[in-house]
């Protein structure tokens, strides 16, 4: 699969091909908190307003929480007034997947990492211009990277990517 990655000197480059990331429950387990591991690995939802990176105004980028491909940057995102941060765009179309969610007798499109299928949120086609789209996305299922310690995102993928 083919990614945008950062590189060691903060930079996003590519798209450069990079493996999925797969990993049993129990790895995931150890990995993230309880609550980490109920939204993301388990497609559960925050409870509204309740999110540590709602308020959240730093320059920056949001990564997965599972594997920590960048996935939203900040310049995207939106105040929605629906409780969950959310954003009009990706950080790079190729970073985050889609699929069908009939859940809850209703009919969504589910976001989702597109390295280790980590579950973001939902997106929907009520958003701010330029895209119409508002990427509701759970707080626990990212961690954000200020803009200054971008670097810190380094993927060794990013080693191939071209100039």
């Amino acid at each position: 699969m083919r990614v945008r990655v950062f590189n060691r000197q903060g930079q996003l480059v590519g798209p450069v091909e990079v493996e999925k990331v797969v990993r049993t429950d129990a790895e995931w387990r150890a990995r993230l908190t309880p609550r980490q591991y109920q939204i993301a690995r388990g497609k559960a939802t925050e409870r509204p307003f309740c999110g540590t990176l709602l308020d959240n105004k730093r320059p920056g980028v949001y990564a997965c929480v599972c594997c920590s491909l960048p996935l939203f940057a900040s310049a995207g995102k939106f105040n929605s007034g629906t409780g969950w941060p959310s954003f009009c765009r990706p950080l790079a179309e190729e970073n985050v997947a889609t699929a069908p969610d009939h859940s809850h007798g209703m009919t969504r499109t589910e976001v989702l990492c597109a390295r280790c299928d980590a579950h973001l949120g939902h997106v929907f086609e009520d958003g701010p211009p330029p895209t119409g789209l508002r990427y509701c996305v759970n707080s626990e299922s990212l961690v954000f990277v200020g803009e200054n310690d971008l670097a810190r995102l380094a993927d060794p993928a990013a080693d191939r990517a071209g100039p």
